[in-house]
């Protein structure tokens, strides 16, 4: 009887089953291997396709990459080098050339002894942004952040410090007008006032004042003038400051686009449509060639000043789309919603509007940026030796004569470097913006 109930009543179990690892098969990298690449018949052709094309091109290259010549001091050289270690017909880098002449792919002709002023303006850079680029940064840097661009001109150009110093005071102007007028005689007129006080200032007065000033208490360093600028540095200046003076006006440019004042809206619209209509290649041109025209006679505007201001102008046209187009999404109730607060079209724009429309088109902004950075390879064609000048006069010395792909791949490389950091600073910022992030 008990036999019988003992097979009847079901079984229990009292304790839990240890746990166990899932089969070999199910998880790791064989896992992945399986769901990603060899999924089915289809991407198992093209998985071995795509491997035979990445062995056969690494197969091609990388010997040439790793049986690189580092000493040697002439493209003749480099070959009786190889010759004589891994035979004539091998396939070898020489490297030697970067060895040789890469100050001069950085710096271009800046003098030797005075690497160290770039060098320190460049490390002032990365202190300055870090204030703007993370939120951990204290927000007190942001007086250093300020100051530094004239920090940085003194630094590059030299001559006497008085220089930024009186065009540093001409933003001072402008800010006092702003908040002297801006109470009593309204947004608008002190708007025009802060912006059209320190252009006259900076026409007239900052050049005389800065000459008195160095009169009486002389401080300068030694001046180096624009031509002896080249290489990266060039590109770093010219990208640098195009980024940086084309977001505030591109977003200028946007609200004006949005504005429903006709003047302020047919100006915006027509500036954006002729910028954008036209190739960076033929604005560089004008700016090389048909600025000093328009100019007052006698006045000498430097060559990569008026680069970096046409560089501006183009990219400010594109951000201002970009920008658009993220106030173009974001819903019309967030606008009732800034009037209902009471808050005037400035405040509206600051703490409401404009921080949604910028998150949504920081993509875009950044691509500007990334597109603007590479473009500064762009004034080879107006006389200026950046990277890629540079390049071709290494290539045309007695030494270098038909060396290519060494000095490309190195230029390729760098600006890779910058252009991904920047892509990935974008990455970054998404997610740290994404609703509900704390």
């Amino acid at each position: 009887m008990s036999d019988t109930h003992a097979q009847t009543v079901s079984f229990v179990r009292d304790t839990m089953l240890p746990e166990a690892e899932p089969p070999v098969g199910n998880r790791g990298a064989i896992l992945w291997m399986r769901e990603n690449l060899f999924s089915g018949w289809l991407n198992i052709l093209m998985t071995l396709v795509s491997l035979y094309v990445i062995w056969w091109a690494l197969s091609h290259t990388m010997p040439w990459v790793f049986n690189g010549i580092w000493n040697a001091g002439s493209l003749s050289e480099c070959r009786e080098i190889r010759n004589a270690t891994i035979g004539a017909d091998a396939s070898a880098a020489c490297w030697a050339v970067l060895g040789d002449r890469w100050q001069q792919l950085m710096f271009g002709f800046y003098p030797r002894e005075l690497y160290w002023r770039p060098i320190l303006a460049l490390v002032i850079f990365f202190v300055a942004i870090a204030p703007v680029l993370f939120s951990r940064v204290p927000r007190g840097m942001l007086a250093f952040t300020a100051l530094s661009p004239f920090a940085m001109f003194w630094l590059l150009w030299g001559g006497s410090l008085w220089f930024p110093v009186s065009i540093a005071l001409g933003f001072v102007l402008g800010w006092a007008a702003w908040r002297a007028l801006a109470p009593i005689a309204g947004t608008l007129i002190a708007m025009i006032v802060a912006v059209a006080l320190p252009l006259i200032y900076w026409f007239y007065t900052a050049g005389p004042l800065a000459r008195e000033l160095e009169q009486v208490i002389a401080l300068s360093i030694e001046y180096v003038p624009s031509q002896d600028f080249g290489g990266f540095m060039l590109s770093f200046i010219i990208g640098i400051a195009g980024i940086i003076l084309s977001l505030p006006l591109g977003i200028l440019l946007a609200l004006g686009r949005q504005s429903d004042l006709f003047i302020i809206n047919k100006i915006s619209v027509g500036f954006i449509e002729i910028i954008r209509g036209v190739p960076l290649i033929v604005w560089l041109f004008t700016a090389s060639l048909l600025l000093n025209y328009f100019l007052p006679p006698g006045t000498n505007f430097d060559l990569m000043l008026r680069v970096i201001i046409m560089v501006t102008l183009f990219a400010a046209a594109y951000i201002a789309e970009v920008v658009r187009g993220g106030l173009a999404s974001l819903p019309k109730g967030q606008y009732e919603a800034a009037d209902a607060l009471g808050l005037d079209y400035w405040k509206s724009m600051r703490l409401i509007i404009l921080p949604q429309a910028l998150k949504i088109a920081i993509p875009g902004i950044v691509n500007t940026f990334i597109g603007l950075f590479k473009d500064t390879t762009l004034v080879v064609f107006i006389g200026l030796l950046d990277p890629i000048g540079l390049s071709n006069a290494i290539r045309a010395s007695a030494e270098w004569n038909g060396i290519y792909w060494e000095l490309f791949v190195f230029i390729g490389l760098l600006f890779f470097i910058c252009c991904f950091s920047m892509s990935r600073y974008s990455l970054y910022l998404e997610k740290k913006l994404q609703r509900g992030h704390h």
